[in-house]
């Protein structure tokens, strides 16, 4: 069998919130609990185990490959909530989305300062 990714724990400084903050955005099952997590199931059945931390957390990058109608939810959700978004990873396009491979993304802040992209075709898979 190959390997596949199973979980991974993403820092936060109120792990409860944090978690609350991607179901909302992304439109995915309440969290649950697992010992002293807060689990976010996404619908590849990898898990993102939020943990809470006192220390300083490193901002990470998550990107979401979504369908075009889940792009379209998830992007009114992020403009209702005044959430700043840009067209790209060094955050110089405010304001604007991508059109990469012929697909459409996006990226924001969670709380923490975690970078989440979403995108409706993966990068290099063509399309303009």
């Amino acid at each position: 069998m190959p390997a596949a990714l199973n979980h991974t724990i993403v820092k936060s400084k109120n792990s409860e919130a944090a978690a609350k903050f991607w179901t909302d955005i992304l439109g995915l099952p309440a969290p649950g609990r697992l010992a002293h997590f807060q689990v976010v199931e996404m619908a590849n059945g990898v898990s993102m185990d939020f943990m809470e931390t006192d220390e300083d957390v490193t901002p990470q990058h998550y990107a979401f490959l979504v369908s075009e109608q889940e792009f379209d939810e998830i992007f009114d959700r992020i403009r209702a909530r005044g959430i700043p978004y840009w067209a790209d990873p060094q955050a110089s396009r405010q304001g604007e989305i991508n059109r990469r491979d012929g697909g459409r993304g996006l990226y924001f802040e969670d709380p923490d300062g975690h970078f989440l992209e979403i995108l409706t075709r993966p990068y290099g898979s063509g399309g303009g």
